[in-house]
């Protein structure tokens, strides 16, 4: 889908940006430690932090470029109409999915505005934002699988993607 090539840029590049704060975080944490002598209070929570933005928000990206584990060999032995079936059930629930857990994370974000982290007291909702923002991305996502699938009437060939 065209429409989604923006917003699939800027996550990409957005990944990209966390995944350099997630390596230079710890660098600089062992720096200060170890030259100089001064820790870094909260790194460990700022590279968790990182990780978990990477890896909601990579989802989507992830799942736009083919790179979820889908099983192609067993889905291979299934005859041609069943496997169009399956694949379209597969995306129908992982829409599913992916909605309840965006409701939920609302929810919790809801009933803890008043709270924060331990160590830099950042937000609950900043902190679980990236779960909910990774679930609604992974909704839109799979919502354009199923279009695309549904619009070819074939199951979608087998397809490795190494990156």
């Amino acid at each position: 889908m065209a429409a989604l090539l923006p917003l699939r840029a800027l996550v990409r590049w957005l990944c990209l940006a966390l995944l350099a704060g997630l390596i230079v975080t710890p660098l600089a944490q062992i720096v200060m430690r170890g030259v100089f002598n001064v820790p870094m209070s909260g790194a460990e929570e700022m590279a968790r932090y990182f990780l978990i933005c990477l890896t909601f928000l990579g989802g989507s990206y992830v799942t736009a470029e083919g790179g979820q584990v889908k099983m192609e060999e067993f889905q291979a032995l299934i005859p041609p109409r069943p496997r169009w079936l399956l694949q379209l059930a597969i995306e129908v629930a992982g829409i599913l999915l992916f909605g309840l857990i965006l409701a939920a994370s609302l929810v919790s974000i809801r009933n803890n505005l008043d709270n924060q982290t331990a160590t830099l007291e950042m937000p609950f909702w900043l902190f679980m934002g990236p779960l909910a923002a990774g679930s609604a991305l992974l909704v839109v996502e799979t919502a354009a699988m199923l279009a695309h699938t549904w619009a070819r009437g074939r199951p979608e060939p087998k397809q490795t993607v190494l990156t």
